[in-house]
């Protein structure tokens, strides 16, 4: 059943969005969330956790409301970090900082919890312990692994975990979600190809990574095929940078750098796709004589939803009167919230956010009108198995 209307206050609402502007003003990269990670401990005070944990895997908040019985652990999570990208959306309360956005809407997912948060200090836990985590660099992938790898999780550990991401393009009043692959697995492939470098005017006496470069634009771009997501066969590669040589026109270029993203739709279809790109990255080098390094940033597991966390999941949605739809899922997009399902079931959905600009679009904002059925839907995650 829905929660009373009075659960969250008109009153609360309205800090919590105050709040979230403030936040969306403020923002800040991955690894570097300090003053946001203090802006959340201010906020948790009146709150009254029963414990909190900082620097969790970098700047993450941990805030642990404990029940009098025993019971499970349920964790719910956000995201502190915003994306190098410069706002170009003209709110009132747009980014201090040139070149950085909450253009996610992780501003937005902190104010969600932030309800669940003066909720739980009003309706302390039955049993269990309900544990609301702020994750540090979600956008790079680096910070669930961070977080789990700090000592300090063993202490949190979840026997369910919970999160929403607001998504563009599913209505308002509605949500995606389904048991399984919710988001795709992806990683940054850096290539460097180094030869060396000879007077323009006579390019056979230096050794250059041109040829090279031009092929593996093409090669590597053409691993990826036609399927939708959907299919466990989905592969893509996207190139997103290349850089060949020095802005000279004397100098024949003796290095080349390229930056490709691969995308499959599981870790096992990933593992298949490196060992193709690497292959040819191997054979483009050695045709020429030219060294090479390959390494990897941004590395994301695929996003699993287990089926018992799914159907709580699923039911708190209901319960607020939200439609859930499995319509184009899983996400293309990768999102590090999967790695927690290693500890036990866990689930996300996305809330509708109905029609604006797409996620990390510079003009893209979080929908204030979120907030509310955010942490309405949140406390029924915790109602299902601490009350």
């Amino acid at each position: 059943m829905p929660l009373p209307p009075d659960s969250l206050t008109n009153s609360d609402i309205a800090e919590l969005t105050a709040w979230r502007h403030r936040l969306h003003q403020d923002p800040e990269l991955s690894g570097e969330e300090r003053d946001t990670a203090a802006r959340v401990v201010a906020m948790l005070l009146p709150t009254a956790p029963d414990r909190t944990l900082t620097e969790l895997g970098g700047h993450g908040i941990a805030a642990i409301y404990e029940g009098a019985e025993p019971g499970p652990t349920i964790l719910l999570r956000c995201e502190l970090d915003a994306l190098p990208i410069h706002e170009t959306g003209t709110p009132p309360y747009r980014s201090n900082f040139p070149g950085k956005g909450h253009l996610c809407g992780h501003d937005g997912h902190m104010a969600i919890l932030a309800g669940v948060a003066r909720w739980l200090s009003r309706n302390r836990p039955i049993r269990g312990r309900a544990i609301l985590l702020f994750q540090p660099a979600e956008e790079t992938g680096a910070g669930a692994a961070a977080v789990i790898a700090d000592p300090r999780f063993a202490e949190i550990a979840p026997d369910l975990s919970f999160a929403l991401h607001n998504m563009p393009g599913v209505p308002f009043g509605a949500a995606a979600l389904q048991d399984g692959v919710m988001n795709c697995a992806s990683r940054g492939m850096k290539i460097t190809l180094t030869g060396w470098t000879a007077h323009a005017s006579l390019p056979e006496s230096g050794r250059s990574p041109a040829s090279a470069l031009a092929r593996l634009l093409t090669d590597l771009t053409a691993l990826g095929n036609d399927l939708h997501q959907s299919d466990p066969d989905f592969a893509r590669v996207t190139i997103t940078h290349a850089r060949l040589g020095e802005p000279a026109f004397g100098v024949a270029p003796g290095a080349a750098e390229l930056w490709a993203t691969l995308r499959t739709q599981r870790d096992t279809g990933m593992a298949g796709l490196v060992e193709k790109a690497e292959a040819m990255v191997h054979e483009a080098a050695d045709a020429l004589g030219l060294e090479r390094e390959i390494t990897y940033h941004d590395v994301f597991r695929h996003c699993e939803n287990t089926p018992e966390a799914t159907e709580i999941l699923r039911a708190a949605l209901q319960a607020e009167g939200i439609e859930t739809t499995e319509t184009d899922l899983p996400m293309r997009a990768s999102e590090d919230f999967g790695r927690f399902a290693d500890h036990g079931p866990a689930a996300m959905a996305l809330l509708g956010a109905g029609n604006r600009p797409a996620l990390h679009n510079p003009d893209y904002d979080f929908p204030d009108a979120l907030i509310g059925p955010g942490a309405r839907v949140l406390i029924q995650c915790l109602r299902a198995r601490l009350y």
